[in-house]
């Protein structure tokens, strides 16, 4: 299995922490306030979840990336080339408490996301559900809860589908960013907040 870390802390990254540890597979996670800030954090998702340096997270071989826009800049900054390694991008051009929308001129999110993570293969995911469902037990409804991922690089999304599959979810490929990227934009497309299930 691909080392996997985890840059963000918060809901989402937590969450997403909960999913890999539920089928025990080993993750690292980091925040902006160092590996001590998350030992009580890391204490409660288990012994496959340990805390980490951003960096040590960001050299994984597949990095979930779950951190507010306005902070995804400085989270991201200064981190070594990616040189194709696979970075998941989970994230919503607003910002809580109010949900506004983020201008990004016409451009998708992910774009703007592509260009903060030089030589990265990005895949979105894991942004269109709420954390509570992506934490939650995916079969725990009688079926297998849906989670779409895109990207434009087929193996890319070969193993994130995969590794979607493995949590015990549901994953259909949307295709490329320009399609798949699009459909799951929050604001703005049709498919967030949808809690969808397989049956059968």
């Amino acid at each position: 299995m691909s080392e996997i870390g985890i840059i963000g802390a918060g809901q989402i990254g937590a969450a997403i922490a909960t999913a890999l540890a539920r089928q025990g597979i080993a993750v690292m996670l980091s925040n902006s306030r160092g590996p001590a800030s998350l030992k009580d954090t890391v204490a409660a998702l288990g012994p496959n979840v340990t805390a980490g340096t951003r960096e040590e997270a960001a050299s994984k071989e597949i990095v979930f990336v779950a951190v507010n826009w306005s902070k995804l800049p400085a989270a991201l900054d200064g981190l070594p080339d990616f040189e194709g390694r696979i970075v998941v991008d989970t994230n919503n051009p607003i910002e809580a408490p109010l949900f506004k929308p983020i201008d990004l001129n016409g451009r998708l999110s992910s774009d703007v996301f592509a260009d903060l993570v030089p030589g990265a293969r990005v895949v979105k995911a894991f942004n269109h559900l709420q954390a509570r469902l992506v934490a939650h037990d995916p079969a725990s409804e009688g079926g297998m809860r849906v989670l779409f991922y895109s990207g434009d690089d087929a193996q890319a999304n070969t193993k994130i589908g995969e590794l979607i599959e493995r949590l015990g979810f549901f994953g259909i490929d949307l295709g490329p960013l320009a399609i798949g990227a699009r459909l799951v934009q929050f604001p703005g497309g049709p498919l967030p907040t949808l809690n969808l299930v397989k049956f059968g």
